[in-house]
């Protein structure tokens, strides 16, 4: 019996397969090309250690975040608000028809304190963008109080960025890919293999939740005192709530990372 020839087995099959290995080999995997956009980012943020795939340190993570300065630039515009706010409003303003311009000062004041920052950073030419940052948060919180004449809504950036935060963040450990743990597997050079390790999946999932409750707690605390429209109370308990709880969970995050990827070295 004579067996007719496999139409499959002709040239253009084998033009089909060879343009498929091709396609194959030089399209890169999913999960390549997201820890290459992953280092991009990275790179952008000046982590340049985990842009060349090597573990950044406590010292690179602070000089990330803008070192004292960025420190100073995130925590002094509110203080000086609240000061001003404390000094110059009259408890009756609200009620009057002149309460914007009563306003104005403590409005004011932020403001020109972040051109200042703004002016520092030109001069001494380090990276301009946590100020111009801070700088363009506040004159949105500024534009807020001035166009409803409520000094409260000065806060309500803030509330919506602890919402935001909170809820992607909870949502991000409730479909099982914690957000702390796609940032520090791809800034550790771990891409996403840290959810093959139980050890390094629970710890980050752990952090993701502890982020998560920051955010939270913060809004359930402040959202309150925005709608009773305490303005002094509301102020006092964003800046507790801000720098002397984000600088703590900060560090215990990073040295829960460091030990865990140490272990995992070390069993390695």
């Amino acid at each position: 019996m004579t067996t007719s020839p496999d139409p499959s087995d002709g040239p253009e099959s084998a033009d089909r397969d060879a343009t498929a290995e091709e396609t194959t080999s030089t399209s890169p995997p999913v999960s390549g090309a997201l820890a290459e956009g992953m280092a991009a980012a990275a790179r952008r943020a000046g982590f340049r250690p985990a842009a060349e795939g090597d573990p950044i340190s406590g010292r690179d993570l602070m000089a990330a975040m803008g070192g004292v300065r960025g420190l100073c630039e995130a925590v002094l515009p509110g203080l000086v608000f609240l000061v001003t706010y404390t000094l110059t409003m009259n408890p009756d303003a609200e009620a009057s028809s002149d309460s914007i311009r009563a306003l104005l000062p403590a409005l004011v004041a932020p403001l020109l304190l972040g051109l200042v920052f703004v002016a520092l950073r030109a001069v001494t030419r380090q990276t301009m963008t946590p100020a111009i940052g801070g700088l363009v948060g506040t004159g949105i919180s500024v534009a807020l109080a001035l166009f409803s004449g409520r000094a409260s809504d000065f806060f309500l950036v803030g509330l919506y960025t602890n919402a935001a935060y909170g809820a992607a963040l909870l949502i991000s450990v409730l479909i099982g890919w914690p957000l702390v743990g796609l940032a520090v597997g791809f800034l550790m050079g771990d891409g996403i293999e840290w959810r093959r390790d139980a050890s390094k999946r629970r710890v980050l999932t752990l952090l993701t939740v502890c982020w998560t409750a920051l955010f939270l707690v913060r809004l359930a605390v402040q959202l309150p005192l925005y709608l009773a429209d305490n303005v002094e109370l509301l102020a006092t308990t964003k800046l507790l709530m801000g720098l002397p709880l984000y600088a703590p969970l900060l560090v215990v995050s990073w040295l829960m990372v460091r030990s865990v990827y140490r272990k995992a070295e070390s069993a390695d």
